[in-house]
């Protein structure tokens, strides 16, 4: 890139300039480490980039939609395809809303995943956003077990990923922490620009989510968004796409959310 940033792309495993660019969005920890227990079964059809979200940045959701937006539009210069689909989990689905929002014309599929856009429905985590600069940075790291049953449905998630979403939470300073949550407190688009954004759209929602309100969420999403289905996983938590029954490739197949060729990828990759 030849511009200051706040976020990056993880290098990905290997490039295929011809595949639509499948961009995914992290949660709040910011580092998209969780992502590869998707991102096996979406390679059969897409050229995959996982955004990573710098730890030492304050940035506002402005400056990070733009940077993002800028992120996006960089990758294109290399691709021969210029489909762009744009997938947000949790906090990265608030982030691909204001990406949606500042650059309409360069998404061509939104999926949100959990959107933690009913966070200010949630007042303990604005409170959160004011009382963990002042932890100790001991019990900061020691609290991140205690939010695990809230996060996850942790019968659904295989010991390794357990242990990686732990060190995620544990990953951040309390005071990134509070800023970002203070993100999901301020969060705000209007109803009128959820109405002016026609780009399809799929929510997927867990209906087990401990965390947000995330059935109602998608159901207030779709009755905004013009060209909006949603999808609800009836056992899912928060953390829905680190549970090991949930295959977020199938899921896009069976929404009719993927062209028709992927179901030949989809009944190779099965055999």
């Amino acid at each position: 890139m030849n511009f200051e940033s706040s976020v990056d792309f993880i290098d990905p495993p290997k490039v295929d300039r011809d595949a639509p660019l499948f961009v995914y969005l992290p949660g709040m920890d910011g580092t998209g480490r969780l992502f590869q227990t998707q991102a096996d079964n979406l390679a059969a059809c897409f050229d995959l980039r996982c955004l990573s979200i710098r730890s030492d940045n304050s940035s506002t959701w402005q400056d990070l939609a733009r940077d993002t937006v800028k992120l996006i539009e960089s990758e294109l210069t290399c691709k021969t395809n210029q489909e762009v689909y744009l997938c947000g989990e949790s906090f990265g689905g608030c982030l691909a809303l204001k990406t949606a929002l500042a650059a309409p014309s360069l998404i061509k599929k939104l999926i949100l995943v959990n959107p933690a856009s009913s966070s200010n429905q949630v007042p303990i985590l604005g409170l959160g956003a004011d009382i963990i600069p002042w932890l100790p940075t001991w019990v900061h790291r020691y609290s991140a077990a205690g939010l695990l049953p809230f996060l996850a449905q942790l019968n659904r998630i295989d010991d390794c990923d357990r242990h990686s979403l732990v060190e995620s939470m544990k990953s951040l300073p309390p005071q990134v922490v509070s800023w970002r949550l203070s993100l999901l407190r301020d969060f705000q688009v209007t109803d009128e620009q959820l109405c002016n954004l026609t780009i399809s759209s799929l929510i997927i929602a867990g209906a087990a989510d401990s965390l947000l309100p995330s059935v109602e969420e998608a159901k207030k999403l779709v009755d905004l968004l013009p060209n909006a289905h949603m999808t609800v996983l009836p056992q899912s938590g928060h953390a829905c796409l680190i549970e090991t029954e949930i295959n977020l490739y199938q899921i896009l197949v069976e929404q009719n959310f993927i062209p028709a060729k992927s179901n030949l990828l989809l009944k190779s990759i099965s055999k």
